[in-house]
């Protein structure tokens, strides 16, 4: 609310219903109706609060057998959440019209320009939706609920269909007249089922990896609406920005296709900087070899040694998904032969973003034996040692148990030898790959590690967008969500996620927390909430659980 206040400011004339009311009666109406419509909303102000909780809200009393009396609380119910969309549009227009085609798209252009004012606009109204979804998160994370999130994040985007007509032809002139949505779009979904009119929500979910132990409950830790398949790569960062304000750790961002394509200065960039690193998938035609950088090949994502057996890099080469998706054993054991020939992290990344990798015949462990590394580095022949062949540590440590390099014959001249082959590390700087730097990751593509990250994250993810659209709460029916226009479309998403996280939350503790035990007042410093205010009000701020 201090967001909307300040927006607001002092208005002339009578102050009206105030426009806290209107949106506590929409959560109201969502937790109990699973609907975020304003008439439901009314309909609960009106005939079912207490005269105290009225009291609170600043809402007037009316007498229900008076017809005008209700008429007018109807109406003057309605004006708050009219000026707070009006407030917040870039592009105020009549979104009870069909517009002429050419004419809303002058008007779309708002939410997409670099006019100083409409980005203002927008991105005020990103941090109220941040504000509200993150409400429920901050209260976890003050009761110690969310103490085992190690920082692992799933990303996706699903559909959010409205209810409005797409864009038609007039049958009279041939006129192209646009929806009443004039932002909206037709989003396709990686399925076979078709495409759905309305917008894209992208939301990013607290994930639970295979190695990480303890429970906490999965939330939605971000939402970004969207015209569909745009800006897919800046809302997930958008998404992440927020986090950091929180304290959370960084760790895993696990992420489908849609964003492997996007340009690394979109996506993987940034997510970088943040401090995530990346575990994605691939298209068919984007698996096996991707690409070299100074003459290491870039395989399923990660630089390996250039005299890698071509079998090995070319094992996920023309795979499908089902392939992918349910390994069978000779796949496996190749991706376990690919290890010893990646090249190992030396150095994390600088402020410049660069990294050191190590060619894997140097250090003192090296995991290949490679004639050529001891022939160009003079590596002098090491005293014969005791190797216990009962102890598996020390025969895997022998250079005999190690792969053995097959350079060419006859071999490169030496100035001819990629710089790998030449010094025992190289330094990987973020434009070294160009636009192949969007498909390197930092778990070996299929590996264990991978499989217990990637897969773990992403069905934490899809079980969320599932639960959304469940039987309560039913993100996917555009009748839970009538009212036109994107800002009314976005708040009512955003109060409709919010409310999902409070009945996540509630879930988890009826499972995971002793129903005896009395509920602890979040610590407001140990929660920072900046940029966005969460004090919560005097007392407690959630109900204790039932008896």
């Amino acid at each position: 609310m201090p967001l909307i206040d300040a927006e607001l400011g002092p208005r002339p004339g009578p102050p009206g219903l105030p426009i806290a009311a209107v949106l506590t009666c929409l959560l109201l109406s969502i937790n109990h109706t699973g609907k975020a419509t304003l008439i439901e909303a009314w309909r609960i102000a009106a005939f079912c609060l207490t005269a105290a909780a009225r009291h609170r809200l600043g809402l007037p009393d009316i007498n229900p057998e008076d017809i005008h009396q209700v008429l007018a609380s109807s109406r003057r119910f309605y004006r708050p959440f009219d000026r707070l969309t009006t407030m917040l549009d870039p592009a105020r227009h009549d979104r009870r019209a069909r517009l002429p085609q050419q004419q809303a798209d002058a008007l779309a252009t708002a939410w997409e320009d670099d006019d100083p004012e409409h980005s203002r606009k927008r991105e005020l109204l990103q941090d109220i939706v941040t504000a509200l979804v993150l409400t429920p998160v901050r209260w976890a994370k003050g009761q110690g609920y969310l103490r085992h999130f190690r920082g692992d994040v799933g990303i996706d985007t699903t559909a959010t269909p409205v209810f409005a007509r797409p864009p038609r032809a007039r049958r009279s002139t041939g006129e192209l007249i646009a929806s009443t949505e004039i932002t909206a779009g037709w989003h396709h979904s990686a399925g076979n089922g078709p495409p759905e009119y309305g917008y894209s929500a992208t939301l990013t979910v607290a994930a639970r990896t295979r190695s990480v132990l303890g429970s906490f409950p999965q939330l939605a830790l971000g939402l970004v609406l969207d015209t569909p398949h745009k800006r897919i790569g800046a809302n997930a960062i958008t998404t992440l920005k927020p986090l950091a304000t929180l304290g959370f750790p960084t760790a895993f961002a696990a992420v489908d296709r849609a964003y492997t394509d996007q340009q690394p200065a979109h996506f993987a960039r940034p997510a970088r900087e943040l401090g995530y690193k990346l575990a994605l998938d691939y298209k068919v035609d984007q698996r096996g070899a991707q690409g070299s950088a100074h003459g290491a090949l870039l395989i399923d994502g990660h630089l390996a040694c250039p005299l890698i057996p071509g079998r090995l890099a070319q094992a996920t080469t023309g795979l499908n998904d089902a392939a992918i998706r349910t390994p069978l054993e000779e796949l496996t054991a190749l991706i376990a032969a690919r290890e010893p020939y990646l090249l190992r992290l030396k150095q994390s990344a600088n402020a410049d973003r660069a990294i050191r990798l190590q060619c894997p015949a140097a250090g003192t462990s090296p995991s290949v034996a490679c004639p050529r590394f001891g022939q160009l580095h003079q590596r002098g022949p090491s005293r014969p040692a005791a190797v216990d062949l009962t102890d598996a540590r020390q025969r895997a440590a022998h250079p005999a148990a190690k792969p053995r390099v097959l350079p060419p014959t006859p071999d490169h001249k030496t100035g001819e030898l990629p710089r790998i082959c030449h010094q025992h590390t190289i330094t990987v700087r973020k434009d070294d790959l160009g636009h192949l730097d969007k498909f390197r990751q930092d778990l070996a593509y299929l590996s264990p590690a991978w499989i217990g990250t990637y897969k773990s994250a992403r069905a934490n993810t899809e079980g969320l967008n599932g639960r959304l659209k469940g039987h309560d709460l039913d993100l996917s029916d555009p009748k839970n969500r009538l009212a036109h226009g994107r800002v009314a479309q976005t708040i009512l998403v955003a109060l409709l996620v919010t409310v999902a996280n409070d009945h996540f939350l509630d879930q988890w503790r009826h499972i995971h927390e002793p129903q005896d035990e009395p509920v602890t007042l979040a610590d407001p410093s140990k929660t920072p909430a900046e940029p966005f205010s969460s004090a919560p009000p005097e007392g407690q701020s959630r109900p204790p659980p039932a008896p």
